[in-house]
């Protein structure tokens, strides 16, 4: 557990690892194109089995979308995650400039509130995504 603080302590290696971590991933989604059906990368366990979108339903594909430029099918596939990257890149944005600066600022993340928050905003998501009536069945992706 000290090597992991010690690198996200790090100036250069703790934004580099998450960088690095990032651009991993999004090759990976880049490259798997989960917009087509049947591609390599799996599917949401919750949409086989149960046969409702959760929260998270469509984020691969959202992801992708982003990376292409399409705002409009990225807003489509899932919007609160489309709200929730920005809100990370924030997150990431004063994590590294605080590790720079060698001070602490506080962000959104560290709200007295946001743990709540999150989690009722990510529990209306999973409800109203799955109501079965329009214009909340134009939100199951």
């Amino acid at each position: 557990m000290g090597a992991v603080r010690r690198v996200s302590t790090h100036r250069v290696l703790g934004p580099g690892t998450v960088l690095v971590g990032t651009a991993v991933v999004g090759g990976i989604i880049w490259f798997a194109d989960p917009t087509t059906p049947g591609g390599v990368l799996p599917t949401c366990p919750t949409k086989s089995l149960l046969h409702i979108d959760c929260p998270g339903c469509g984020s691969l594909r959202m992801m992708y979308s982003l990376m292409h430029g399409d705002f409009g099918s990225a807003v489509h596939f899932n919007a609160v995650g489309v709200v929730a990257m920005f809100f990370v890149a924030a997150a990431f944005v004063t994590y590294t400039v605080g590790l720079w600066t060698g001070r602490r600022i506080r962000n959104w993340q560290h709200w007295r509130y946001a743990p709540m928050v999150l989690l009722a905003i990510t529990l209306a998501w999973f409800v109203v995504r799955n109501i079965p009536i329009e214009p909340f069945s134009n939100l199951k992706v």
